[in-house]
This record gives C-alpha cells, structure tokens and sequence, in this order.
C-alpha cells in the first residue's frame, strides 16, 4: 500500500498534539524514508530551556542518528508549520529529498525571508493546512 502526503502530515500533527499537551508551541514533525517513519519529533523549547529545540531541529538529529550519517537523502520530512529561517538552514545542510508542510508562516517562516531550499530538495507547503492551522490558533487563542 503506497502511503500518502497526508497520512504522514497527520503523523506530524499527532507529534504536534503532543507538543499543545505539553505547553509547547503545537509543532510537530516526522521523518520518512521508504513509507517509514524513522524519526517523530515535536517543539520542546520550553521543557530543554532550547531556542533551538524545535521540531525539525529534533526530527534531524533522531533521524541522523538512526541512519548512522548526518546526511537524510531519500529522506522527506513532515512539519505542521512552515520551516523558520534556523531550521530551513538545517534542512538545507541535511539534504533531504522532500520537505512537506502544513501551515504557512507568514511572519517567521522561510519563504517570507528569502531562504531557498538545497537545490536537491522539493518543497511542498499547504498539506493539511487547515488542521495545523486550527490546532495552532488554539493554542495562541489559549496564551491570550
């Protein structure tokens, strides 16, 4: 059975419900290499003290750590929220094949600043969007 964008963004979106329960940023993520999810991973910045402790930042290092190199090809990673500037940089160094995301971030999000992607990898933003974008609004609705 062939797997498809949104079986593996509601993957991304369960990391990203833990993170809500967690009192985190609801942002979550999921590596996949051959219909296999290698890494899941969600924000925990507020529970490491870590700005840098995002979800993509998290999925890399568990998915490095299980192929054994610091490189992901053949690698797509799912994230609820578009990429900020840090993490699209990581991405871009870790050359994965695939990034997919879910809602756009119009005020810190890659695209708005200007950073491109490895010239290797594809992007595909908008998948599920309506649903990372919900649960992200919760959660901002709820800090008010």
């Amino acid at each position: 059975m062939q797997l498809d964008d949104q079986y593996f963004m509601r993957k991304a979106l369960v990391e990203a419900e833990a993170a809500y329960a967690m009192d985190e940023v609801p942002v979550g993520a999921v590596v996949v290499i051959n219909q296999q999810i290698i890494a899941r991973a969600h924000n925990l910045t507020e529970r490491l003290h870590d700005v840098t402790a995002h979800a993509e930042m998290q999925a890399i290092t568990s998915a490095a750590n299980f192929l054994g190199g610091k490189y992901l090809k053949g690698c797509t990673l799912y994230v609820s929220l578009e990429p900020c500037v840090m993490c699209m940089g990581a991405l871009y160094w870790s050359q994965l094949d695939r990034v997919v995301f879910g809602a756009h971030d119009l005020k810190r999000g890659y695209l708005s600043k200007g950073v491109v992607p490895h010239p290797k990898t594809t992007v595909l933003g908008g998948v599920m969007e309506a649903e990372a974008s919900a649960l992200l609004t919760r959660f901002f609705q709820k800090k008010r």
